[in-house]
């Protein structure tokens, strides 16, 4: 398949700019791959598809607040957009600027801190920065990274709300926005009908973001994320296997982790980085369903949706959500896969 095979107009009123007020607010397209059937229901419907035998797969990493604003030494205004740190005074970042700074740069943050340009190798900028830890820096002077298709600057609600409740490792750019549906009480549901839970880790990186440059997929080079998958959740997959139950992986980046891990043949505790790049006939080897978002147009997430259910089933769902005006992309409405 080409890239324009994934390409779809959607109208800009619905690309969602600002979370509902409640995070279990959305609506929900519900589609079973095998028959194709489509129903329009509300996310906190959820609690009522999943069964005690199944076991609910989420990716727990944290958003850091990886957007910072500077000044180079002429004056220049530059943005700064961390895509992963490398130790307490390292990271590798995209700079956005009048003018690419060249090695040994000096650009000015706020509140008095500094980095120092080292190297570039394509898009991508080493920095050194003059702090005692990056993360506590970013802590400190940092703006969330919203994507570029919220076209406002974040505020303070975003800080809390583009951040899954269950969030622990941080290192993620960008949020596994699946789980931005799930609040403490439907976690608590979950819990309550006996439905298991394990988590995998996965850093959404800004290549997320990226469009895919070229028509022909198998000439993609798929941007890396750093995953973990923990023996905890590989036996905990084996049980829900044992027992006849269903893996359900709550969003795209938890589907990457697992079938990163599995790429062998057989699912295996490890981590590292992952640039497994999922299109239509790829065969799934650790998942059964999965709970997701609705993709931007010709994305890497869109052709893995499509793999997952099918290229016409995905594109039929789409065409009735844009025509049922669901909300798209990261604070948008969610979509169910089953079969």
């Amino acid at each position: 398949m080409k890239k324009s095979d994934f390409n779809y107009l959607l109208p800009d009123a619905l690309i969602a700019q600002k979370p509902l007020p409640e995070r279990d607010a959305s609506r929900m397209l519900c589609m079973n791959r095998d028959t194709g059937q489509i129903n329009d229901r509300q996310f906190t419907d959820f609690i009522d598809l999943i069964h005690q035998r199944d076991l609910l797969v989420f990716n727990d990493t944290k958003v850091i607040p990886a957007r910072l604003f500077g000044r180079k030494q002429s004056g220049g205004k530059v943005e700064i957009l961390i895509e992963r740190i490398l130790g307490d005074h390292h990271a590798i970042a995209h700079i956005r600027a009048s003018k690419s700074p060249k090695d040994g740069s000096l650009i000015e943050l706020d509140e008095g801190y500094y980095c120092v340009v080292q190297d570039r190798s394509d898009n991508l900028f080493q920095l050194e920065f003059a702090c005692a830890n990056v993360f506590a820096l970013l802590e400190q002077i940092g703006h969330i990274p919203l994507p570029p298709y919220i076209t406002r600057a974040d505020d303070e609600s975003d800080l809390t709300r583009y951040q899954t409740v269950f969030a622990r490792e941080a290192g993620a750019v960008a949020a596994p926005t699946a789980g931005l549906h799930f609040d403490l009480a439907m976690m608590n549901k979950i819990k309550v009908k006996g439905v298991q839970t394990a988590f995998v880790t996965l850093h959404v990186g800004s290549g997320t973001f990226q469009p895919v440059r070229v028509e022909d997929l198998s000439e993609h080079l798929m941007h890396k994320e750093y995953f973990a998958v923990s023996q905890a959740t590989v036996d905990a997959i084996c049980q829900t296997r044992d027992r006849g139950g269903r893996v359900i992986a709550i969003g795209t980046t938890a589907v990457r982790a697992l079938e990163s891990a599995s790429k062998s043949g057989q699912l295996e505790s490890g981590f590292g980085d992952t640039d497994l790049f999922i299109t239509p006939g790829y065969q799934f080897r650790s998942v059964d369903a999965m709970l997701t978002n609705f993709h931007l147009p010709e994305s890497t997430l869109l052709m893995l949706v499509s793999a997952f259910a099918g290229y016409e089933p995905i594109m039929k769902a789409y065409s009735h959500a844009i025509d049922h005006c669901y909300r798209f992309f990261s604070y948008g409405d969610a979509m169910f896969l089953s079969r």
